[in-house]
């Protein structure tokens, strides 16, 4: 009897209860919240970058110049040589003998020549006292000539002798850094037998870059003034980016322009130098070349995350001063870190929506906020690019 009571007074208060309990009612919605940010107007420099490949300033290739055996390599591989030093050492005992016969030859046609003018002048006199006919007096003349041309020969001789002994010892032409030799002591060597080593200019260093033809048209178009583009050249300074992504000490200037567009790659090479004390950069290393190329005069710029692209196409929404949303299509130009920049389609001042732009609809109500940019945001050239719709 007790249970049946219990039962039913929990019954009886599960019915007052439900009675009793109303669903609230739903709260209606606001206007969607957007953070926003004012189009800017600001000078922006813009800064190109390419892919580049160090190179030195001079590549010396160091042959020998006479034939003969190797007897001595007088320079460590690898390492800094000034011009005039020695490298490699030809054997010269066979040039010093060629030397010393070119000599003897010398003094003995030498000697043949003084006889020959004294027989010329005493002819000569004995022809003026009609002494000796017309014939003896020019077979002396004939004579000494000979002579002369036979000790002008030698004295060339002597001095082809004296370069071929000079060319035994092999020096550095430039001052460089010196590879890795290709020959080894004891090697006959020779004008055939190809480079012995190189020897590279590395202070300054070359910085080979290729541009596309289309960037080396626009350039030269609006250089077309040779002054102007002298002295446009003039005022460029390069950043160097090595492969481990820090960016060298030292600026680079422009050096040169090449002749021709290569007609496969349809590019066109040009070369920046750098500074390099203390041969820290080398031949063959890859590298990003960096300029400032021009500065944008009053570009209008937004963040990037403000500007989606639908189709192929950009659009922006802009907060109008009612607080309504407005999607307008926008014209973009170049990026300058994490900026855009808009050619047509909004104002300075105006504002537009860098996050929310997924809930508004045009002409719809927002509630707009101050978009505040991340702490820290690197400036990096292309860094984001435009949201998918």
């Amino acid at each position: 009897m007790q249970t049946v009571f219990v039962v039913t007074i929990l019954s009886l208060s599960l019915i007052f209860g439900a009675g009793c309990s109303k669903k609230p009612d739903k709260a209606i919605a606001g206007p969607p919240e957007v953070l926003v940010t004012p189009v800017t107007r600001k000078d922006e420099p813009i800064t190109e970058e390419w892919v580049a490949t160090l190179d030195g300033f001079v590549n010396a290739s160091i042959s020998a110049l006479v034939s003969g055996h190797l007897i001595s390599q007088n320079y460590k591989e690898g390492t800094a040589v000034k011009s005039g030093d020695l490298l490699f050492q030809i054997d010269p005992r066979p040039f010093e003998e060629a030397l010393v016969q070119a000599k003897g030859t010398l003094a003995k046609d030498e000697a043949a020549r003084i006889k020959a003018e004294e027989d010329e002048k005493r002819e000569l006199d004995l022809f003026n006292r009609k002494v000796i006919s017309q014939q003896e007096r020019d077979a002396a003349l004939q004579a000494a000539e000979s002579s002369k041309g036979l000790s002008e020969a030698d004295r060339a001789a002597v001095k082809s002798a004296e370069l071929n002994l000079q060319y035994t010892n092999i020096t550095a032409p430039v001052d460089g850094v010196a590879g890795f030799a290709t020959a080894q002591v004891g090697d006959l060597v020779g004008p055939s037998t190809g480079s012995l080593t190189t020897v590279s200019q590395v202070d300054p260093i070359k910085a080979v870059v290729t541009a596309g033809e289309q960037t080396y048209i626009e350039f030269a178009t609006r250089y077309s003034d040779l002054e102007k583009r002298e002295e446009y050249e003039k005022s460029l300074e390069f950043e160097l980016v090595l492969a481990n992504g820090a960016v060298y000490s030292q600026k680079g200037k422009f050096y040169a322009v090449d002749r021709n567009v290569d007609v496969k790659t349809g590019t066109i090479r040009f070369e920046a130098i750098f500074p390099n004390p203390g041969n820290i950069l080398r031949p063959g290393q890859f590298a990003r070349v960096r300029a400032t190329t021009e500065t944008r005069k009053g570009a209008l710029l937004i963040p990037q995350e403000a500007v989606t692209e639908l189709q192929g196409n950009y659009q922006v929404a802009v907060v109008t001063s009612d607080n309504k949303a407005s999607i307008r299509p926008v014209k973009v130009g170049d990026r300058f870190g994490p900026m855009w920049e808009i050619k047509d389609g909004l104002q300075a001042g105006e504002k537009v929506v860098v996050q929310g732009v997924q809930k508004v609809h045009d002409e719809a109500p927002v509630t707009a906020k101050p978009w505040i940019p991340p702490a820290g945001t690197p400036a990096i050239v292309g860094a984001t690019g435009p949201k998918q719709l």
